[in-house]
């Protein structure tokens, strides 16, 4: 969790400094020629920002596919266990059942009387 904030964190502070950049530049007391070499530099730079964030993006993408297919993993397990666990439990219950009702028909059958 604290990767994905993290991955965040840094592509917005890329972000905001081409923006603080851009509008310094605008604001700037400086010549039309000068002020237009600045924003061609750093227009210049802005596909190798662009290229750096989405790497970024794709790290944090990875990482964030990699642990929800471990929690899906983990939770397949846990499910196959509960199944397995109340499959167990259902097939004691059935035997416990099973043995009471055969005790039950053997103690309603009348057993033959012994002669002495």
């Amino acid at each position: 969790m604290s990767n994905n904030r993290s991955g965040v964190f840094i592509g917005g502070m890329m972000l905001g400094a081409t923006i603080g950049a851009l509008t310094g530049l605008l604001i700037a007391p400086r010549t039309g020629r000068e002020t237009r070499k600045l924003l061609k530099k750093s227009a210049d730079a802005i596909p190798e920002l662009a290229e750096d964030l989405s790497t970024s993006v794709q790290i944090q993408a990875d990482r964030l596919s990699a642990n929800a297919l471990r929690n899906w993993d983990e939770t397949l397990d846990r499910l196959k266990e509960a199944i397995a666990a109340g499959i167990d439990a259902s097939q004691r219950e059935s035997e416990v059942l099973h043995r009471q009702t055969t005790e039950e028909d053997s103690d309603s059958i009348p057993q033959p009387l012994e002669r002495s």
